[in-house]
Formats: structure tokens, sequence, C-alpha cells
């Protein structure tokens, strides 16, 4: 019997599997395609993203199917600059506030650091065709490319399968639809000869025809077309058509080739349910929306990483099984966060009302004109509002729990680099001064794995095992504080000030993941 059984092998079914494997899951991954798709999908990710793939192990071999994104720039119909940004080199979270990339490159990369763990096994050409929960396990029946039955058993279940996905009709999962449509014409672009492009990213708020041109990683490009009142899908979907109107940009056979071309249809919405019994939706299967900021991959990584350390401590027998309802309840609002500011967006981009379109230009110059429009960019880190958070007498959420915890460069024990990489992944206990801990809480975060960090400031002498603050990210960060407990999906469970700052954030973690067996 597996572990866990991942249907679907795209981007947030690798991590799920690699996420899994490197704490000791057996993992077998069922996709029915018989090869991975070889055109590029999304283009963008943000940099939680970026520190997800890193803690997957392969930050390091991504360089050739990734760039920073750069700038991103609005214009209007008139070429008038409407919202002007640029992504940040080094984000809060320790990398590029946001980096285009290859998709399919980046998915061979993932493959491979896959294939590297013995607990990962993937069957391509197979399709899920039944799910049994038997409580104690689930039943997953399919079959071959020939119609050959295959039957496999799995501890759980998690449906990585898209869109359309087969396991979140299984769960009867409702569909709450914000009914953000339109029709995209995406053309996937080589240059005969690379050129460069100022911005990297751009769109153009244009009412005649709302169009985009951004970056897909090195030596690819993409350009989008919105379909226009009055235009039919079957006209517009044609390879003429891309031709034609990839010739606003210059781009023509002559100079080009068209690696893809395809319409493609947005839509903003999430499932109702992302668990039942033992079987839970993550990426695409659970929310789909715009894909104006870049967020879909993104957010499906974060549920991922959200589940993968639950699903951890279940196993061990160090959690009881109330902990995995925690997923949903923590991924699903916050995920609304992501689908609300990328329709936000959207609704921007695709106004085809010529007087709806003038206003919004009067609106957005006047803010560009103030200087306002960089908070746009910043609010798309979101902090989680209920679940495995630190906890007020009255049961609410204490203040700054839930937020992302930042990333900065740390020297400890000799080593210096990014947090990630010099101490490691997994909960983080921070404090000013030594904790004061009794016997029975350090063996429970010794049982979880955590770290447990002095930090210092750069310039004082840091004692073994103490963390020198190289660019004060984290003495800044605790502010009032003496002491933060971080999750491994790089959330803070909460900050708390006092003598018994540590030993309280410990308490409280204990309460609500451990086992009922192990609880004090």
């Amino acid at each position: 019997m597996t572990d866990v059984l991942i249907v679907g092998y795209g981007p947030v079914g690798q991590v799920a599997a690699i996420l899994l494997a490197q704490r000791g899951f057996t993992v077998r991954v069922l996709e029915k395609w018989t090869t991975p798709y070889s055109m590029p999908r999304a283009v963008s990710y943000d940099g939680e993203a970026s520190r997800i793939l890193a803690a997957c192990g392969v930050a390091d071999r991504l360089g050739d199917v990734t760039e920073l994104s750069g700038e991103y720039t609005w214009k209007n119909g008139f070429g008038r600059t409407l919202l002007h940004v640029r992504a940040a080199p080094d984000g809060p979270s320790g990398w590029p506030d946001s980096t285009s990339f290859y998709q399919p490159g980046v998915e061979e990369r993932l493959a491979e650091r896959g294939a590297e763990l013995p607990g990962v096994q993937v069957q391509r050409g197979i399709e899920v065709t039944g799910l049994t929960d038997h409580g104690d396990r689930v039943e997953v029946t399919a079959v071959d490319g020939d119609g050959g039955p295959h039957t496999y058993t799995a501890s759980w279940v998690l449906g990585c399968d898209g869109a359309n996905s087969f396991v979140r009709g299984w769960l009867g999962a409702g569909v709450t639809d914000l009914d953000f449509t339109h029709d995209w014409l995406v053309c996937d672009v080589v240059l005969h000869t690379p050129r460069e492009f100022t911005p990297n990213n751009l769109q153009i708020c244009d009412p005649a025809r709302p169009r985009t041109a951004v970056s897909a990683g090195p030596n690819h490009r993409r350009w989008e077309f919105m379909r226009v009142p009055g235009e039919t899908l079957e006209e517009f979907r044609t390879e003429a058509s891309a031709w034609r109107l990839l010739g606003l940009f210059d781009i023509t056979p002559d100079n080009a080739r068209l690696d893809r071309y395809g319409v493609y249809t947005t839509q903003a919405c999430s499932a109702d349910v992302w668990r039942r019994g033992r079987v839970f939706l993550a990426g695409d299967a659970a929310h789909v929306m715009p894909p104006f900021l870049g967020q879909g991959m993104s957010s499906g990584f974060r549920d991922v990483v959200n589940l993968a350390w639950k699903l951890d401590l279940v196993r061990r027998g160090r959690a009881g099984e109330a902990l995995l309802d925690t997923y949903q309840v923590e991924r699903r609002a916050h995920v609304q966060h992501a689908i609300r500011m990328s329709m936000d967006s959207g609704a921007v981009i695709c106004e085809t009302d010529q007087k709806k379109a003038a206003g919004r230009d009067s609106v957005m110059l006047a803010a560009l004109r103030r200087r306002t429009q960089q908070r746009h960019v910043r609010s798309l880190r979101e902090a989680i509002v209920d679940g495995v958070l630190h906890r007020a007498d009255d049961g609410t959420p204490t203040p700054h729990a839930g937020e992302p915890a930042p990333q900065g460069r740390v020297t400890v024990d000799g080593r210096t680099g990014g947090f990630d990489d010099v101490v490691g992944v997994g909960f983080t206990l921070l404090t000013r001064e030594p904790a004061t801990l009794d016997d029975d809480a350090v063996a429970f975060l010794d049982d979880l794995g955590a770290y447990r960090l002095v930090v210092r400031p750069a310039d004082d002498d840091a004692a073994a095992g103490d963390l020198a603050d190289l660019d004060g990210v984290y003495s800044t960060w605790l502010g009032g504080a003496d002491a933060a407990l971080i999750r491994p999906d790089f959330y803070l469970f909460g900050v708390a000030a006092g003598p018994d700052a540590a030993a309280t954030l410990v308490a409280d973690l204990r309460r609500q993941v451990a086992a009922p067996a192990l609880q004090p």
C-alpha cells in the first residue's frame, strides 16, 4: 500500500510528490497522459513559489529556464502608461517577487528531482476511473491506454488533476463560479533572432483589442489577444488570426516560429469542498483564476506545502486526524484573495467599453501621478486568517499570526546564506534570548524536528547555534515580540512577548496539533 496516491503530474502534483517523499512518504502518481505536455501554460510565479521550489531541492537547476520578470507595464490604447512596477529581485521571501519561466523546462527539472527520490513512483498513461474510501485506506481503480484495469491502495489520495478534475467530481464538490469569462488567443512564440523587450512584460489595455506581451522564460515569448464583441470564436481561433494579431507587435512568419496557439477562456472559481475523508484537492482541481497576476500555479504550490507537513504529523502519529480539517479551512479562504486580485486586474485589462475605459484611464493616470500604485503588488502577500494559529484566550488569532514569514541572510555556526539553506525548512522557534522551556516542551519540539535559534545582531558575538541576523530582517520583523514560531509552510504560527513567550507559543501549538495521547 502507498502512503499517498497523487492523481495528475503537472507542476502542483510534482511539487506535492517531492515534498512528501522528502518527508519519507511513499508516493504513487497516476497521470493519464503518456508524455508531459510540451507547451508552456503558466509563465510566471511569485517569491513564495520560488521558496517552495527551493525547498524541493531544484533551485539550482532552473537557471536556464527562468529569468527575472523585471518590469511590468500597463498602457492604454493611446500608449500612455497606466501602471508601472518593477519586480524586486530580492523580495521578502528571499527570492525575486516574480520569476518568468518556461513551464516545460521547470516540469522537466521537477520530474528529475522526483526520480531521484526512492519513494516516488510515476505511472503515465493511467486514467483514474473510481475511488472508494474505506475509512482506513482508499482504493483507486484505473485503466491504461489499452483499457486494462488496475487497482491501487493508498492511505490518502490527492487530486492534482486540473480544472476538469475527476477527483473533484468524485468528491461531489460544488464549484463557486465568480463569473469572469473572457476568450483569449494565446500565442507562444520563439523568435528567430532574440531581441530585447522593454518592458519585459506589457499589458495593453486597449478597449479595441486588449492584448498582452510577456516573457515565457529565456528565449520564449507569449502574446495574448482578447476576443472582442462582434468577433466569432471560429474566426478568432485560427492560425491566420494568430499571425494577423501578432503583426501588431511586428511578429511575422519571417522573424518567428509559432510554437503554440489556442483559445484560453478565463475563469474565476473554487471548489466548495477540498477534503472528504482521505481524499484531498489541490491546484487547479481546487481553484482556477484569471492569469493576469501569475497566481494560479503559485497558489497550487501553497496548497501542497500546507498539506504536506500536516499529513506528515498525522502519518507519524504526532497529530490527530482533525489536523487535516485545517487544510481546507486555511487554503480555501486564503486563495480567495488571489482570485479576487486576479479578477480585479482582469477587469481593468479586459474592458472593451470605450467610455468606461476612458474613466479607468483617468483614475489610473491620476494614481500614477500620486505614485500610489506600488501597493498593488505588495498586497499579493496575504495572511492566513484561520486554522493552526496562535490564539488569545477568547479563541481568536493573535495579531500577526498567519502572516507570511520573511527570509533573510543569516550566519549560523560559520555558515552564511539564506535562512532556509543555512537552517533548514521546518518548524522554527526564534527568540531574542535563550528560551526557557520545560522538558516536555523541548521533547515536543524535538519530536517535530523543530529548529530553535536565538536571533543576534550581525555585530554581536554569537554563541554556537545562535543566528546572526546579517541584514536585520528578523530583528525588525520580531518588533516588540520576544519569540516567534514559524510553521514548515513559511507562515507564522504566532509571536509573543514576555519572559514566557516561547513557552506560551509552544504550549499552544502542542494543544492544536498534537495527537490526543501526546497533548499536555
